[in-house]
C-alpha cells in the first residue's frame, strides 16, 4: 500500500460547529462508521487544530461566532499545507446563495441540517474517497517524473559513451 494510501485510509474527520449537541452527534455517528473523528468549536480553534495535525476530510458549519465558516475555509484554502483538504460544509442556512458561497470559498460539499445520518456517511466515504485517489494521482505524478528524470539522464549517459566509443573508431551498434 502506497504512504498515501495509508495516511488516508484511517479517515480522520475535524467536524468544526459550535453546538455541542451537533458536535456529539456527529462524532458519535462517524466514530461508529470507523472514523477518528476531532472537534472544534469555533474557527480558531479549527485553524489550530488544523494546523497542529491535519485531518484528512473537514465538516464545516458556517455560522459560528467569531470566525464564520466561509473565513476559516478561505484560510484553510490560502494556505499551501491545507488547500486539499475536502471541506464539507454542513449549514441550517438553505439559501442557494449561501450554498454557491460555501463552495466559491473553497468547499466540495453541502450537507443541509437538518441532516440525515446516512447522507453525511455518504457524503464523508465519497470525499475521503476522492482524497485518496487525488493523492495517489499525484504520489504516481511524481513517481513518473523521478523515473522521466533518470530515463533523461542515463540517455545523457549513452550519449557520452558513443562519444568516447566513436572517439576510438568505435560503432556502438557493434559493441
Amino acid at each position: 500500500m502506497l504512504e498515501s494510501e495509508e495516511s488516508l485510509s484511517r479517515g480522520t474527520v475535524l467536524v468544526v460547529d459550535d453546538t455541542l449537541e451537533n458536535l456529539d452527534v456527529l462524532d458519535d455517528l462517524l466514530t461508529g462508521h470507523g472514523y477518528e473523528v476531532r472537534r472544534a468549536i469555533d474557527g480558531v480553534m479549527a485553524l489550530r487544530a488544523v494546523a497542529a495535525e491535519p485531518p484528512d476530510l473537514i465538516l464545516l458549519d458556517i455560522m459560528m461566532p467569531g470566525m464564520n465558516g466561509y473565513e476559516v475555509c478561505a484560510k484553510l484554502k490560502a494556505d499551501s499545507a491545507t488547500w486539499g483538504i475536502p471541506v464539507l460544509f454542513i449549514s441550517a442556512l438553505d439559501d442557494a446563495q449561501d450554498k454557491v458561497r460555501a463552495f466559491e470559498t473553497g468547499g466540495v460539499d453541502y450537507i443541509p441540517k437538518p441532516f440525515q445520518a446516512a447522507e453525511v456517511v455518504a457524503r464523508v466515504a465519497t470525499h475521503l474517497q476522492n482524497a485518496l485517489l487525488q493523492k495517489i494521482l499525484e504520489d504516481r505524478g511524481r513517481a513518473l517524473e523521478e523515473r522521466e528524470q533518470q530515463v533523461r539522464q542515463l540517455r545523457q549517459r549513452v550519449k557520452r559513451l558513443e562519444e568516447v566509443l566513436g572517439y576510438y573508431g568505435l560503432d556502438p551498434t557493434s559493441i
